[in-house]
């Protein structure tokens, strides 16, 4: 029988490579990405302690004001300036990127254009 291609179950493979290399502490968190078909998330973790610094995401009130009119790219970048200033007001200017198994272009570029765009160093 012939298996259907399922591109989740290939991104969730793509991310577990990539989590073998990339670790995130408490000077440099990691940057998880999240996207579904609607919205964005965003989120600084500290792997060491396993917690979770500062989020954001289409969902957020202070950023959901701003989406009138937007496109999903561009609500995109808002989550990463979001993102960015919440973390430089928690004291994070260093990240690690992690795309989530998620090719990097589109709505995952614009995220990190938009945290590079307001501060953050990765």
């Amino acid at each position: 029988m012939i298996n259907k291609y399922n591109r989740n179950e290939s991104r969730k493979k793509r991310h577990r490579v990539i989590r073998k290399s990339i670790q995130g502490t408490p000077e440099r968190p990691r940057l998880n990405v999240f996207r579904s078909s609607k919205h964005i998330y965003a989120q600084l973790i500290d792997d060491t302690q396993m917690n979770t610094i500062v989020s954001s995401s289409t969902l957020d009130k202070n950023v959901v004001e701003k989406l009138e009119g937007l496109t999903k790219k561009e609500a995109a970048e808002l989550v990463g300036k979001d993102i960015a200033e919440k973390a430089i007001d928690a004291g994070i200017e260093k990240v690690v990127f992690d795309r989530g198994g998620y090719l990097y272009h589109g709505r995952v570029k614009a995220l990190a254009e938009g945290a590079r765009e307001n501060g953050l160093k990765f």
